[in-house]
């Protein structure tokens, strides 16, 4: 298969952030991170997954969270400083992003949102995120992510 480089993968070049690319077999259809991190035969707790949500102060938030964890709502919206923040429906993740559902990485959305990074990424040497394509995941140290994002850490799960 030829490499394919996604525009996420353009943009940590620029930024001289290493990585390594990914890929797993795909349809049209999104998998769920789990089946993901099956499929590269990564640890659940190192494959994240991008999620995007909506503020009571109408702005939106990006928050990165394992793949076999859940968004606690309560601890999102102080993690973003608001009062409180819901799930985008997936109808608005590409108008929103640019990216498709299953495909959304923090890093290249078409503009820059808030973002924020569960704890537990700090804890692990690199952490698995979507190449902003199906198919496509990067493998980098979260430090890095942090920093190409202007993101921050912070307990984010149930």
């Amino acid at each position: 298969m030829a490499e394919v480089k996604t525009n996420v993968m353009r943009i940590l070049e620029k930024e001289k952030i290493p990585y390594q690319a990914h890929t797993y077999p795909h349809g049209k259809e999104a998998v769920d991170g789990e089946t993901v991190a099956a499929l590269l035969g990564q640890d659940v707790r190192t494959v994240f997954k991008t999620l995007v949500t909506k503020g009571a102060d109408r702005q939106y938030y990006v928050f990165v969270i394992p793949v076999c964890q859940t968004l606690d709502l309560k601890k999102a919206a102080k993690a973003a400083k608001v009062k409180s923040v819901e799930m985008i429906p997936v109808a608005e993740i590409n108008r929103v992003t640019g990216y498709v559902r299953g495909g959304c990485s923090p890093v290249g959305m078409k503009k820059s949102f808030p973002t924020f990074f569960d704890e537990t990424a700090a804890e692990q040497e690199n952490i698995i995120v979507s190449a902003g394509k199906i198919g496509y995941q990067i493998d980098l140290a979260p430090q890095d992510l942090v920093r190409v994002t202007k993101g921050a850490f912070a307990p984010l799960t149930v």
